[in-house]
Formats: C-alpha cells, structure tokens, sequence
C-alpha cells in the first residue's frame, strides 16, 4: 500500500470531509486564513445569480418607449399612474420598477441604490449553461478558464505580502503562512462563502472558499463524541502541518458554531421571505455581522425562465420578483448602518426578448439589468447608455442590446469596494472601460 505524505494530505483534503459534510478543502480553508475577529468591520460584497435568465425588461420597465407596449400585448407593465395599483413605480420619468419590486423603491429615493440597464454579455449565445459559465468566469466566449471571478478576486486582495500572486499551490502557500514565512494576519478566514450545497462557478478555483447549504446544520455528522475523535485523529504529537490544519479546521467550525444561527433575530424589524433563499439571506446577515471575516458571499434565486405565462403586474414573474425584492430589502434593513461597507450585486445571465412569445411569455434574449445597493453605492439613478427598443435599435432584430459590458461593473465594484488592483488578472483578456463607463460607485 503506497504511503501519503502529510503534504500531499494537506493538499488534497482527505478522510475528515466524509464525516463533516464539508467540501474536500476545507482543512485547507484555516491554515489560509485566521480567525477574522478584532480586525474590525470590512468591506463585503454580496452577489445575489437570478439564475434562468430574468426579464430585465419587466424588472425595470422602459414606459417611455411606445414600441415596448406594442410588442407586449398581455405582459406589459402599465405606464405610471398617481394612486393606481399594478403600474410601474416610477424612477426617473423613463423607467419604473415593477410593482412587486416596490419594498426597493424606497432605496432608490434615498439613493442607496442604482439601476445598470441594457448590460450583459458581448458574446451572443443564448444558452443558459453557456452564459452563466460565461458571466461566472467573467470570460465570455472561453470555455477553458479554470477559476471564477470572485475566486480570481480573493486571490489579488488575499494577502499583501504575497503582493497579489495566483496561489498556484495552496498548499504550499498555506505551508509558508503556517511556518512564519508569511503574515498570517492578512488572510481572513471565511472570506469567500456561498450559501448552497455547493460552490458556485464564481468562486470556485485555487483560493478556499466555503459552501455552507445551511449554517444550523453545519458540523460533525454524528454530534459532539463524532467530533472529539475526528479532533484525536488529526491530532498528532509532531505538531506537523496536519496538526496545524486540523486544529484550525475545528476551530473555524466552532466559530461558525458560535454565530448560534438558531437564536438569531433580524434587526430593524427585518422580515425575511421564508423561503431557501430568504434563510441564505438570513444567514449571510448573520456572518457578516458576527465578524468571522467574510468579504465576498454569494446567493442563488433560481425560477426566472419564463417561457410560458410570465404574466404582468401579477403572476409568475411577480411572485418572484416579491421574494427578490422582500429578501434585499430585509437584508439591507437587517445590516442597518453596517450597508455602509457593504454593496449588494444582482445579475443574470442574458435577458430575454423583447416581444413576448406566443404562450404569454418571453424566450431567451441578450440584454439585461443589474441592481447595486449600498451606502457607497451612486444611487438614484438608472445608468448605462438606452439603446432604444425600435426595430432597428434591436440586437438581431429581437433583444435589448448590450451597451454596457458587466465585467465593467464587476470591475468597477471589486476595485473601488475591495481594493483590486491587478484588474487584468481578475478579467483576463479584458480591458476595463473607465473612461467610457460613469459607474455605480461614488
């Protein structure tokens, strides 16, 4: 039987995930990272994948454009009317958000929250899984990238003394952090986290990066007893890099343990939707707030592939865009003044048509629109440059045009909220806009 080194353990995971129910790295995840108490607040990006390809067209309704009501006969949102129920919520005399999108209007006023219309994708491809690999590498048209963006993201911002570089070898830089080589300091632990069963194409790549489905189920299968052997087994008397690894594994668990997400009560009166993504929501409030160092969290709402009855100011798109609406809101109201170092991030992967289809839907399109919330966020306003939605204005005849690529979002939020600085590393093969973009950020 050939032996493993304790190197090769380290780098690879091993035995304690089949009992934890955590992805292979996560013995891993500490020895990168401390513990992320007594630094103080940081700043946190929340990206929230309307996965299915949204109707950015009813999101935030362009009422000013006669061809828009031509072309949607039995879905269209109503142009805005004083004291009216059911009409679009008006933004600026040329947009208004749908009507259930109405807990979130309040924040536009306010200008804590900013519209990114006819932004999207260069690449012309209408396939889910495609564009949402595309969007979530930041790589369109490249099917080889091996790492997402936020993945990408964490490795430029993770540590200063190792001025940036790609962690090639994880384990090997863990090695240097856990020896002295590096300042361990700098790297704080549960920096980037997903809420779902598992890691999102955005974070996944050489940086750790945690999958939590559910943080009051997080922990040993077995219960404490199960626990305190796996701590026996991996605790050797060398004090080697495994001994090292695993103390530091347990003790990030007991961390998460110690945010107590039972007992958790929203603040400011925040009711979140009861539902998957309203408990992610939930939860992502709660580690932020409990400070274990979380810079990046990212949430999935699935069911906006509305090929058939999408419905108007009510009905299937509707429902959903209430949940979407509901859990933002209740988020931002829960992290109350902590919004301040915090952007909240929505995109999906490609729009749909501008017409609505023969079944009382929309099929797939290109264009969409994005949502950037945040104290540092320049709100109040619908950016991009409109393209229009005449025949002749539209993309293939058919769809809202791009006019606005979301990597210069992306890179606009990552650099200016997180500290990126090698932005060539994060979008490779990609040169950010600055000039032509006005950005979301003040």
């Amino acid at each position: 039987m050939k032996t493993i080194g304790r190197r090769v353990f380290v780098k690879q995971g091993a035995l304690a995930l089949l009992a934890m129910g955590l992805p292979p790295e996560f013995l891993l995840r500490p020895l990168l990272a401390g513990t992320g108490r007594g630094e103080g607040r940081r700043k946190t990006l929340i990206c929230i994948f309307q996965r299915g390809a949204v109707d950015g067209l009813s999101m935030v309704v362009p009422f000013a454009e006669p061809a828009y009501y031509r072309v949607r006969r039995s879905i269209q949102i109503a142009q805005p009317r004083r004291g009216a129920d059911d009409t679009a919520l008006d933004l600026d005399g040329r947009f208004g958000l749908h009507p259930a999108l109405e807990p979130l209007l309040d924040l536009y006023r306010r200008s804590e929250m900013a519209v990114v219309h006819a932004a999207g994708s260069p690449h012309p491809t209408r396939s889910h899984f495609d564009a949402q690999d595309f969007m979530e590498t930041a790589t369109p048209g490249v099917k080889s990238t091996g790492d997402g963006w936020l993945n990408r993201v964490l490795q430029d911002t993770s540590c200063p003394d190792c001025s940036g570089r790609t962690l090639d070898d994880p384990a090997a830089h863990a090695a240097d952090h856990a020896v002295g080589q590096v300042a361990m300091a700098s790297v704080p632990a549960l920096r980037g986290i997903a809420m779902g069963s598992a890691l999102p194409r955005s974070l996944a790549g050489a940086h750790p990066a945690l999958a939590i489905p559910d943080l009051e189920a997080l922990g040993v299968a077995g219960g404490d007893p199960m626990e305190q052997a796996f701590q026996r087994l991996y605790r050797g008397e060398g004090g080697d890099e495994v001994t090292s690894a695993a103390d530091d594994a347990f003790e990030a668990l007991r961390i998460l343990r110690g945010t107590d997400p039972a007992r958790y009560e929203p603040a400011n009166g925040a009711e979140y939707p009861r539902s998957d993504f309203g408990r992610s929501l939930r939860q992502i409030a709660q580690l932020i707030k409990a400070d274990v160092g979380v810079e990046i969290a990212f949430a999935d709402l699935g069911g906006w592939d509305t090929h058939v009855g999408q419905g108007g100011a009510r009905g299937q798109l509707a429902n959903r865009l209430g949940e979407l609406a509901r859990g933002i809101r209740a988020l931002y109201d829960d992290l109350g003044d902590r919004m301040e170092d915090v952007v909240i991030l929505t995109m999906s992967e490609f729009g749909r048509t501008v017409a609505e289809n023969g079944s009382g839907g929309t099929d797939h399109g290109h264009a969409n629109c994005m949502f950037a919330l945040g104290g540092g966020v320049r709100g109040g306003a619908v950016l991009g440059d409109w393209p229009g939605l005449e025949p002749e204005q539209l993309y293939e005849g058919r769809d809202l045009a791009v006019t606005t690529d979301f990597r210069d979002v992306f890179a606009e939020v990552v650099s200016g909220h997180l500290g990126a600085k090698h932005l060539e590393r994060v979008f490779p093969g990609y040169t950010i806009d600055r000039e032509r973009w006005r950005g979301v950020l003040r």
